[in-house]
């Protein structure tokens, strides 16, 4: 029996044979190689856009309206959201949160103090509380109270910084003047006119709106407007992820728009969704001839030693003890592959985290699990097919 191991050994290293067998451990390395880099891309791409360290929170609201067209001009009502588009939008898989934007019905004329010189036309809006990026304890209004709370956008502050104000030769004003000022709103509608004094509680980047409190909000529009709803036109919702395909889908299908720069990163998640599916793709392709290189290469194994085979069946050796042998041969290449390509998915994960933290985007230094689940299946898959023609060539 030790001759007949000896002669098998020969035959796996003769010049055809090991040909094939270096073949076959290279397409299923490059294979493993692929399929691991696309299953670690995809976590890296997960994380990126869900992990903890990388969520930014004000990315994650998008306010909501229709697309004004030609046709809708004129026709204020056109621009109203349904009792059926509204219930839609609340049933979609990608939305957390609902909340309407409630506009005022009353005309505002805001003046600043002083040498500013400054007065505009506004309007204000509300929202629930829950949407807010500002948290003050001053956020609150109770009727009497001469005083309205007011979030301002970050880019209203700016426009007045680096374009009305320098075009005007008027001075520059910081936040922290901005709220220490008091700003004089002149509120009238239905027939009545009053004058409040505004107090600027903080900037919002998530909103592009001049915001008072919900309170304010149901009260005025009832005093100063008509106080009945006449349709809800904007709407705000919570996503975990402003970028998904379904998300732009489902607004582009409706007439719906928002920010869109809080959507630019779809199209690049679908680029990068793709791309890994063609790399795994390929790396299931490259698997596939390699598990067929391999079953060619045991075929041949067993060709060659087709008569001795036979003799030491004859003489009584056990089939179960020849292809346990067999396998022994190729199970610690298959390991071997197996440790380097990990070792090289390893070094590659830990490269591109270091290259990515540079720019505040965090992700694992090291591979996730499922690298390691499927380099396991892979290998139990190549164990199992060899397992299969080991058996059935010896058998014969």
């Amino acid at each position: 029996m030790r001759e007949f191991f000896h002669l098998l050994r020969k035959v796996i290293r003769t010049g055809v044979a090991r040909s094939r067998f270096l073949m076959a451990a290279v397409g299923l390395g490059i294979a493993m190689l692929l399929i691991l880099v696309s299953i670690q891309t995809y976590t890296d791409f997960n994380q990126l856009l869900y992990g903890t360290q990388n969520q930014n929170e004000t990315a994650d609201f998008l306010v909501i309206n229709k697309k004004i067209t030609n046709a809708m001009m004129g026709q204020a009502n056109k621009s109203a959201f349904s009792t059926e588009e509204l219930d839609n939008i609340k049933k979609q898989s990608f939305v957390q949160s609902f909340g309407v934007v409630t506009p005022s019905q009353f005309r505002v004329v805001a003046q600043a103090p002083g040498d500013l010189h400054f007065a505009t036309d506004m309007f204000f809006e509300a929202v629930p509380d829950s949407f807010l990026d500002v948290k003050d304890e001053d956020w609150k209004w109770e009727q009497g109270s001469k005083t309205i709370p007011i979030i301002l956008p970050n880019d209203f502050l700016n426009l007045y910084n680096f374009g009305f104000s320098l075009s005007q030769d008027l001075p520059q004003i910081s936040q922290e003047t901005v709220k220490a000022l008091p700003l004089q709103i002149n509120i009238s509608g239905n027939g009545k006119s009053d004058s409040y004094m505004g107090h600027i509680v903080g900037f919002s980047d998530r909103i592009s709106s001049f915001l008072v409190p919900s309170s304010f909000m149901t009260w005025a529009n009832q005093a100063y407007g008509t106080g009945i709803v006449n349709g809800t036109t904007r709407v705000i919702i919570k996503t975990p992820d402003p970028s998904n395909p379904k998300l732009v889908k489902f607004l582009d299908d409706n007439g719906y728009t928002t920010n869109q720069d809080k959507l630019k990163f779809s199209k690049t998640r679908m680029i990068v969704q793709t791309i890994v599916s063609v790399v795994g793709f390929f790396g299931l392709i490259l698997l596939f001839f390699a598990l067929l290189v391999f079953s060619m290469f045991i075929q041949l194994v067993i060709a060659g030693a087709k008569d001795e085979i036979q003799l030491l069946v004859t003489l009584g050796a056990a089939p179960k003890q020849l292809r346990r042998y067999l396998l022994k041969q190729f199970v610690p290449i298959y390991i071997v592959v197996g440790i380097i390509t990990l070792l090289l998915v390893t070094a590659f994960q830990y490269i591109a985290a270091m290259a990515l933290s540079r720019h505040n985007m965090l992700v694992d230094p090291w591979p996730g699990i499922g690298v390691f689940g499927a380099i396991a299946m892979i290998l139990l898959l190549v164990y199992f097919v060899n397992w299969l023609t080991v058996r059935k060539y010896v058998n014969r």
